[in-house]
């Protein structure tokens, strides 16, 4: 479907939205910032009053015969076809369209997600902009390897969490393809990890985009970043779509370069109601700095790094086949087949363990002065450093994934007792085989806190207790999926929707170094939702919904859940007691509406939520050992608050403002080890009491954005972001002070030259503010300060900065 001479109209608004024919138009959405489907017109209401002998739905039954319309609708499953009726769909609606994206002037679909999703924040765990933790109601989309995951993330149906850790690597996904990014709620079909909802992103193709855009930007610390992207519809039935970008960032900290390449290509066949498309995508990855600084380091430069280096590279090669047949009038079938390739070299310079031996300084000794420190072959190392020198360690570890899966789901929309029913029911199954090795070099820490290698390699120290040294492990996914979902219209103005998902999952662990990684687990669960929708006025609706969902612990969760026998983390592991699967018990209720008014389309929402997570998992660092620790189930934490926005959409104006507040608690006691000033000086732990705020959710988000045009060739616009404080990771136990609220505005404006060339300009952090994103505890004793004299470290916070004011500019064209 393409976008000139288009006239859309919104049975779910009641907006009628008139485009003109030009140029690489992205399409319009309507107040939701939802993009229309086609479907066959409903008949008219007299016709509707006889029966027919086989009742049918009014809505969503498509045949080739019938009259065409289009109507706004929400993802319930994670196949490609088409949602249900946003005005039946039980929980929060949250959207975010390509023109928003594009308005973000970024290659992160996170910066969209930050500014137009009320709920979102985004902290830079890694400290780089391309690599961010996505926090959504207090769950935890990252690319670190080992956070524990709370929101899966789907791309064209396709579920996009890493086989080996459920990290989401956002760096991998095409941003300029996008069409459409939702973030559904309260529905268990979309399967494991979806604690706190599912990010289900939709790509564009040459049906949907249709011409050609060319996009340069560039600006502050080396940043120069371009796409292309072309779409064409070659007859009725054929159609295809390609996107490139490309970006090089010197960074504000030393040593934080970045480098993206990615292509996404998409070819479609359609024919009456069935549409089959092939679409893949490559990228090639690169960044550097990913780490927090502790504080002292940041008050001498805001630009400092610790340790270093810091680098990781991502490679993906992806294919996903997907069709869609409207088998009849009322019958829709799907069907989506993937494979794909993921594949991470990381590279990390750390302080180590690794020491003189007090009784033999040509020796090397792991923990202490006296235990051996071995080599890869078990023979104790020798000490090839002079006297005095002070030790790290550069620890590598590389991920290959391979990953194939198949589904395949089924929509009718007969009448039920004659009233209009949607049942959706879908079986998944993927399988993914991982590839897992890690190594450590040990060798000498500059002053400017540069790792130099040896190439002296650390084995198992010791044989018995092997909790550092090389590592190679090979492990097997099996995720199987059953759901079905039905929505049932009681009246026209009452709908209930009901139904849940069936996931089992098996994880192997073989170890290809010995026999101690070696594991065999299976969990099963049935994950029910029911909910409800009443339209009140044509212009209000109210929603209910009760939903359970699921998290299994990751292959690494598994190699690494032992207290006694510590790992570090995303490198070493070691065999461990089983985990306990995460179960979230989710109910969530709001009022949406919508209204005409001479200035534009207004719509609002407002809605709370109470999630309470059982067996939830979190990651305890080993006091004293910088870098390692280990998983372990924690019994029950509450994440309950509430969301509200108010958004106006017209040609000449677009104003969004929305608040969220976000309560995150521990529910049961519990001991944990920790950095913390405050833990107690005998068993190096803090103790975590029922009420305790988990750290690294800030409990207040306040979001104003506008865009307006002065003329029909200029635009100008700015967002405003307000984070509240927040307790940094490792004070569990509240006892230390919470890093800073912040508030951050950022600039932009557009001059259309001609129909097809586009100046734009944007100042991020207008009036440069210094401020941090995320904190947690170090260990200060592990290095010397050497910005001070090489005395000890007195602040215990370690923290990651934000970008400073940057200013951009950039040309876009469109053919």
């Amino acid at each position: 479907m393409g976008v000139r001479g288009l006239v859309i109209i919104s049975v779910s608004t009641g907006m009628v939205v008139a485009t003109s024919a030009m140029a690489a138009q992205d399409e319009e959405t309507n107040i939701q910032n939802l993009p229309p489907v086609e479907v066959a017109a409903p008949p008219p209401a007299a016709a509707r009053r006889v029966a027919p002998a086989r009742p049918v739905a009014r809505i969503g039954a498509p045949g080739s015969a019938s009259p065409r319309t289009r109507l706004y609708v929400y993802p319930t499953a994670p196949g490609t076809g088409r949602g249900l009726d946003v005005d039946k769909v039980p929980s929060a609606i949250n959207a975010v369209d390509a023109s928003q994206i594009k308005r973000t002037g970024s290659l992160n679909v996170t910066d969209a997600l930050r500014d137009y999703v009320p709920g979102v924040n985004i902290s830079e765990v890694t400290g780089n902009p391309f690599t961010p933790d996505v926090e959504f109601r207090g769950f935890v989309a990252s690319p670190v390897t080992g956070t524990p995951q709370g929101l899966a993330v789907y791309q064209n149906g396709v579920r996009i969490n890493e086989a080996f850790s459920d990290a989401v690597n956002w760096d991998l996904i095409p941003t300029a393809a996008i069409r459409s990014v939702t973030l559904v709620t309260n529905n268990p079909a979309f399967g494991l990890n979806a604690l706190g909802g599912a990010i289900n992103l939709q790509m564009k193709d040459g049906f949907t985009y249709q011409g050609a855009e060319i996009d340069m930007m560039g600006g502050s610390f080396g940043r120069i970043q371009g796409s292309a992207q072309w779409g064409k519809q070659v007859d009725k039935n054929y159609a295809v779509y390609a996107a490139l970008e490309g970006l090089h960032d010197n960074g504000f900290r030393n040593f934080s370069q970045s480098d993206v390449r990615r292509f996404y290509g998409d070819v479609g066949y359609k024919a009456g109601d069935s549409e089959f498309h092939a679409n893949m995508g490559v990228a090639k990855n690169n960044f550097g700095a990913s780490a927090t600084v502790p504080a002292e380091l940041l008050e001498k430069y805001w630009g400092a790094t610790y340790t270093t280096p810091q680098t990781t590279a991502n490679r993906v090669g992806y294919l996903n086949l997907t069709g869609k047949v409207d088998a009849t009038p009322t019958w829709t079938l799907e069907g989506t087949a993937h494979v794909r390739r993921f594949e991470q070299n990381i590279v990390d310079g750390n302080p180590t363990d690794v020491e003189e031996c007090a009784a033999d300084a040509a020796l090397l000794c792991f923990g202490d002065d006296t235990t051996p420190a071995n080599g890869a072959g078990g023979v104790q190392l020798a000490n090839p450093f002079a006297p005095g020198t002070i030790l790290g360690a550069i620890d590598r570890s590389s991920i290959r994934s391979t990953t194939f899966g198949v589904s395949g789901q089924a929509t009718n929309t007969d009448q039920l007792f004659g009233h209009d029913n949607r049942f959706v029911m879908g079986a998944t199954y993927d399988a993914s085989t991982t590839r897992y090795n890690a190594s450590s070099e040990i060798g000498s820490m500059g002053e400017n806190y540069v790792v130099s290698g040896s190439g002296v390699f650390l084995g198992a120290t010791p044989t018995a207790d092997p909790v550092a040294g090389p590592v190679s492990l090979r492990t097997v996914n099996q995720y199987n999926g059953l759901y079905a979902m039905d929505t049932f219209n009681v009246t026209d103005a009452f709908a209930i929707t009901g139904g849940g998902r069936f996931n089992a999952a098996r994880i192997t662990l073989e170890d290809q170094l010995g026999t101690a990684l070696n594991g065999d687990h299976t969990y099963t669960r049935f994950n029910p939702m029911i909910g409800g929708t009443y339209k009140i006025t044509p212009g209000l609706t109210a929603y209910a919904g009760y939903s359970e969902a699921n998290r299994v612990p990751t292959p690494l969760e598994l190699g690494c859940a032992d207290p006694a026998r510590p790992c570090l983390i995303a490198a070493f592991l070691v065999a461990d007691p089983p985990l306990k699967q995460v179960v979230s018990k989710t109910v969530e209720a709001g009022f949406r509406g919508t209204r005409e008014l001479n200035i534009g389309t207004l719509g609002w929402k407002i809605g709370g939520f109470r999630a309470t997570n059982y067996d939830d998992i979190v990651a305890v660092p080993a006091v004293g050992r910088t870098g390692f620790g280990y998983f372990t189930n924690v019994g029950r934490t509450r994440r309950q608050g509430l969301e509200a926005e108010v958004n106006i959409k017209s040609p000449t104006l677009q104003f969004q403002a929305s608040y969220a507040f976000v309560d995150a608690r521990f529910l049961d006691p519990l001991e944990l080890g920790s950095e913390s000033p405050f833990a107690d000086d005998a068993t190096e732990t803090i103790q975590v009491r029922p009420g305790n705020q988990i750290p690294a959710i800030p409990r207040h988000r306040v979001k104003v954005g506008v865009d307006y045009a002065v003329t029909d060739v200029w635009k100008v616009g700015g967002n405003a972001l307000f984070v509240s404080s927040q307790y940094i990771v490792g004070d569990e136990s509240n006892q230390f002070a919470k890093l800073p609220s912040y508030t951050v505005f950022n600039l932009h404006t557009s001059y259309q030259v001609t129909k097809n060339i586009q100046l734009y300009g944007r100042v991020d952090n207008v009036f440069d503010k210094r401020y941090v994103t995320y904190g947690q505890f170090f260990d200060r004793e592990a290095l010397p300060n050497f910005t001070n004299g090489g005395a000890e470290f007195v602040d215990p916070r370690s923290l990651s900065p934000a970008r400073p004011r940057a200013f951009y500019a950039g040309m876009r064209v469109t053919f």
